[in-house]
């Protein structure tokens, strides 16, 4: 995750912009020593708000696009304020300076368009939302803060041309193509600040790409991890398990794999997973929980019905079923082996090149490609 310490430039927009001016009365935290999301209403707790308000955590400030109801969590989380460390990490990132302009995809609380107004001013920042009720919210938030920044409902996707170009754009929802629109809409040699990553798993990292100087393409290293709700018009479809296993994992070719649990199952921000879903593509991978002593991985092709499960048991080899055209484990294998053989490399040895037509994955230099086939 993003992290480090507050650089001086920041200080002043950080003290006078606090998250917790953003943040509505009913909110979600996720609770770090329990690894669970909890209600926390200001009416009821407001020192318990106000201790996750400041706390370096993620807030969950809407569910299920709008439609949830009620105080308990809902499915699936669609709105939130980032932790701060994040924050911090890609507005670092993004490298503002006096006069910039700035295009921000995903408005949020609105925080992060106030941290760049306090630092550029209000009228060089533009910020576009696609859910109208956030977008609202969010402005009203901005407008009480004394932050007249234009929000604008719509499409990020599209950014916004009536005001181009911009010095940077900075996203702030996860990403599994970038829109080459931010790259047209950004001046030679501009910034642009974008959270990337594959269907494999939601374990992306922030790409820092800088603008060719004649505007046909945009290319830079990627600076970490993070994990960030999609922009909408990319989420993945939810994968039905029934769709690939008809009756029971017997019905898949059975085999065994010298690879470990703790081998395979790296920590949820390390850049292993990262890896694989650049060598694995259309592939999602679900682990699930650890139950007396196993845990099954899941491997689901996006693009055709093959599957594998690789079930890991402690004291026992890991056996593998598999079916389909896709030799789902296989290629998982192949692609574990040569991230281990290329050194375990971190996510700060990848990189990105994007071009109107595709993106390009890379390790170490912008012409070492073929390393990280295919292309997307």
């Amino acid at each position: 995750m993003a992290n480090g310490s507050l650089t001086s430039d920041w200080v002043p927009a950080f003290a006078a912009v606090p998250r917790s001016a953003f943040l509505p009365d009913l909110m979600w935290p996720f609770d770090m020593s329990t690894g669970q999301t909890v209600t926390v209403n200001r009416a009821d707790e407001p020192a318990v708000w106000q201790r996750y308000a400041d706390s370096d955590t993620p807030v969950v400030t809407q569910w299920d696009d709008g439609r949830h109801t009620g105080t308990a969590p809902g499915h699936v989380s669609t709105s939130s304020a980032s932790m701060p460390s994040v924050v911090f990490g890609m507005l670092r990132d993004l490298d503002v300076h006096p006069g910039h302009r700035v295009l921000e995809i995903g408005t949020g609380t609105g925080w992060n368009a106030a941290l760049l107004a306090h630092r550029l001013g209000a009228g060089n920042v533009v910020t576009v939302e696609i859910d109208e009720a956030v977008s609202s919210a969010a402005r009203t938030a901005l407008e009480r803060r004394g932050f007249p920044v234009r929000v604008v409902h719509g499409d990020g996707a599209r950014g916004f041309p009536e005001a181009a170009p911009y010095d940077r754009v900075i996203a702030t929802c996860g990403l599994r193509a970038v829109p080459f629109s931010w790259v047209e809409q950004c001046r030679p040699g501009g910034v642009v600040v974008a959270p990337w990553g594959t269907h494999y798993s939601n374990a992306d990292a922030v790409a820092r790409l800088v603008v060719a100087d004649d505007g046909t393409s945009a290319s830079g290293r990627f600076t970490g991890p993070v994990e960030f709700m999609k922009l909408r018009a990319q989420r993945r479809p939810p994968v039905k398990h029934s769709d690939y296993v008809m009756g029971t994992v017997a019905d898949g070719d059975e085999s065994t794999t010298t690879v470990t649990e703790d081998r395979f199952v790296a920590g949820q921000f390390g850049p292993l997973q990262f890896a694989l879903g650049i060598r694995v593509p259309d592939c999602a991978c679900v682990v699930a929980d650890k139950r007396d002593g196993a845990r099954p991985v899941w491997f689901y092709g996006l693009s055709d019905r093959s599957w594998a499960c690789v079930m890991f048991r402690d004291g026992d080899a890991a056996r593998v079923w598999q079916s389909g055209p896709r030799r789902l484990w296989d290629e998982t294998e192949s692609a574990l082996r040569w991230w281990e053989d290329e050194g375990r490399p971190g996510h700060e040895r990848f990189g990105l090149t994007l071009t109107a037509e595709e993106h390009r994955v890379w390790l170490d230099d912008p012409d070492n490609t073929e390393a990280c086939a295919p292309k997307y």
